[in-house]
């Protein structure tokens, strides 16, 4: 629950496209909200309040349930690219300064489609002369002007809420590459596994990691302890896991127990 300080404050236009901006930003601090809680907050009615929300849900970024609303993502519903980008950013810039230090000048590294691996796409021209392999369209954006940077871009369906390519089309090109290394990330790790909550990601997913000789996962610690519906690796296949160092005791004793090869990762 947000304190009163810290939430955005009431929109001072009418407008639907203000009150939507604003209706989300409130719900993205707030975690989740309640249709009265809404109705409410911007003195509207009960019925614009599932009119807003509808319209954000269509866009992928919010997932309306039970009389409310949430931004998390659930077993089977992933939160809109743009709406990912803005949450846990400190953690996902130091995993990808960590994985930065993995890769090195003249290897052909595979970008998934996450919003973790899009911070490390910035990070890229600093160890030029690179390959990038990339389905992610904001990777792609942020290394197309660096001229150190060989960039190959994964065709395919394209899916607006990923930002990214997906489908046969991908795939094939995949099984006629071979990368050093492939970065990924994936939705919840429960155990020792991750999970991701689309079918067509997975798929793209299994892919990449196919056609890397080295794995590496960036994960946000807060996805520990939750599941999502496709399963995509135990962490055991990967060849690091990077998490951010706000893990808890009990998914390090987890990891531990289980041999994984793990940093945990000092966010600055």
């Amino acid at each position: 629950m947000t304190s009163l300080d810290t939430v955005p404050p009431r929109p001072t236009t009418r407008g639907a496209k203000a009150r939507r901006q604003a209706m989300l930003d409130y719900i993205i601090q707030a975690g989740s909200a309640q249709v009265d809680e809404l109705a409410a907050r911007f003195d509207v009615s009960r019925m614009t309040v599932h009119r807003d929300l509808d319209a954000l849900s269509e866009q992928g970024m919010v997932n309306k349930q039970h009389g409310g609303v949430t931004t998390r993502s659930s077993n089977v519903f992933e939160s809109n690219f743009a709406l990912r980008s803005h949450i846990a950013t400190r953690e996902k810039q130091a995993l990808a300064r960590a994985a930065q230090e993995e890769i090195a000048p003249g290897e052909a590294v595979m970008l998934d489609d996450s919003t973790t691996a899009s911070e490390l796409a910035s990070l890229l021209p600093a160890l030029e002369p690179l390959t990038v392999i990339a389905n992610g369209l904001e990777s792609i954006d942020r290394l197309k002007y660096s001229s150190g940077i060989k960039l190959i871009t994964l065709g395919g369906d394209y899916q607006p809420r990923f930002n990214a390519t997906f489908g046969l089309l991908c795939q094939q090109t995949l099984a006629n590459l071979r990368a050093n290394v492939a970065i990924l990330s994936a939705s919840a790790i429960l155990g020792t596994t991750a999970y991701v909550q689309d079918p067509a990601v997975t798929q793209i997913k299994h892919a990449q990691m196919a056609a890397a000789e080295r794995r590496i996962l960036l994960v946000h610690s807060a996805k520990f302890g939750r599941s999502a519906l496709h399963r995509l690796a135990d962490l055991a296949e990967f060849d690091l896991v990077l998490i951010d160092e706000g893990l808890a005791a009990e998914h390090r004793r987890e990891l531990d127990d289980a041999g994984i090869r793990y940093r945990l990762i000092r966010i600055l």
